[in-house]
């Protein structure tokens, strides 16, 4: 099973070719999502990305994190599942 990350202060204009080139360097890429806001459809300035691998991961997540992208340092860990909030009743 592949490993999700999360990938912050990205500059606006960054596309899903670079992301997938970037991080393509460390190993097998099978998705990336740029999130954007539902209103304007402007990227929000961070994304996610799946690599195939653990191994892979970390590896770009080691090599990446502080690293310059088309001019902002990128801020890249490991993404963790956003909890499910129940509505009250």
């Amino acid at each position: 099973m592949g490993k999700k990350i999360y990938v912050g202060n990205m500059n606006y204009n960054t596309t899903q070719e670079t992301l997938e080139a970037t991080f393509g360097e460390f190993g097998a890429v099978t998705s990336v999502k740029i999130i954007t806001d539902h209103v304007t459809g402007r990227p929000k300035g961070f994304a996610f990305i799946e690599m195939e691998t653990e191994e892979a991961a970390q590896n770009a997540i080691n090599a990446l994190n502080g690293k310059d992208l088309d001019g902002r340092a990128l801020r890249v860990n490991e993404a963790h599942d956003k909890p499910f909030n129940k509505r009250p009743e």
